[in-house]
């Protein structure tokens, strides 16, 4: 089985990884997405940025990915893509022009609090007019708008904005409100949006975030729960894997990428092995490949 992971934290990690090479090798992960996370104070967005993907450049080469900007050129190892989470790293609209130089493909709007581009999840708004702005720019430079983390409105407003450009949008990582009830998680309407509009949903570990119970049969049945609820509102075209590996706590069932095989064997188990590619891999390689 081959994988297509849309989030880790492994460039702003402190201490060691989980995200390696060691184990995404271990795993057979073909792409992983590599999140510059961008949080900061106003005027130091964009320089935190490029600090990042200079960052990506240097782990590519201790751990031997393969950095990509066209999925026609994947490798036979492990592959790597840059991403943006933080709409703080626009700090105007030309920004967005050196990010698709540098090969970002998906651009996360928002963070856990409100920025120049909208709102996040739990507050009422969405896109700001300058965010407006920056979805537009972004559908037409073939750059994906990542709805993780923002509000209900904002999943709306960049779902609008899509359709009118006739592109996809995506939701890098998260689960479903309905299987786990915090506005972490996406609602039904917010996943049909992305559906939709031909974009995936990356399912994502975060224990605090699939259930109360935080054993491992807990999390195990949560992410179940979580995947059959997405298919049940989406469909199984939606459906994608967003780790968030070194971003939280490792979850006791899936700890590392190393543990993503054993994951992939029971959706096989629970569905089909056609089910299992779709999820884990072509989903993602469809709308990235875009």
């Amino acid at each position: 089985m081959k994988f297509i992971d849309l989030h880790c934290d492994a460039l702003t990690k402190e201490g060691v990884a989980v995200v390696s090479e060691e184990n995404l090798r271990a795993a057979g992960v073909k792409v992983q997405c590599f999140a510059a996370f961008v949080n900061g104070e106003k005027g130091e967005g964009f320089a935190r940025f490029l600090s990042l993907a200079d960052k990506f450049e240097r782990v590519c080469k201790q751990e031997n990915f393969h950095p990509i900007r066209a999925f026609s050129s994947l490798s036979a190892g492990v592959n790597a893509l840059l991403t943006v989470e933080g709409g703080e790293a626009i700090e105007e609209l030309s920004h967005l022009d050196e990010m698709k130089k540098r090969g970002v493909k998906t651009i996360g709007l928002t963070w856990n609090r409100p920025n120049a581009l909208g709102f996040p999840h739990g507050e009422k708004g969405g896109l700001t007019k300058f965010g407006k702005a920056c979805v537009e720019r972004m559908c037409d430079r073939k750059i994906l708008p990542d709805v993780a983390h923002g509000s209900d409105e904002l999943v709306g407003d960049v779902a609008d904005i899509c359709k009118g450009r006739g592109m996809p949008f995506v939701c890098s990582h998260a689960g479903a409100r309905a299987a786990y009830s915090c506005s972490r998680n996406l609602s039904d309407g917010s996943i049909r949006k992305i559906a939709e509009s031909g974009g995936v949903v990356g399912v994502y570990f975060v224990a605090k975030f699939l259930s109360k119970d935080v054993s491992a049969e807990g999390q195990r049945e949560a992410i179940f729960a979580h995947i059959e609820h997405i298919r049940k509102v989406g469909g199984e075209d939606v459906l994608a894997l967003g780790s968030d590996f070194d971003g939280a706590p490792p979850n006791p069932y899936i700890k590392t990428p190393a543990d993503l095989p054993k994951l992939a064997v029971e959706v096989c188990l629970r569905y089909s092995y056609r089910f299992a590619e779709k999820f884990f891999f072509r989903n993602a390689l469809r709308v990235l490949g875009g």
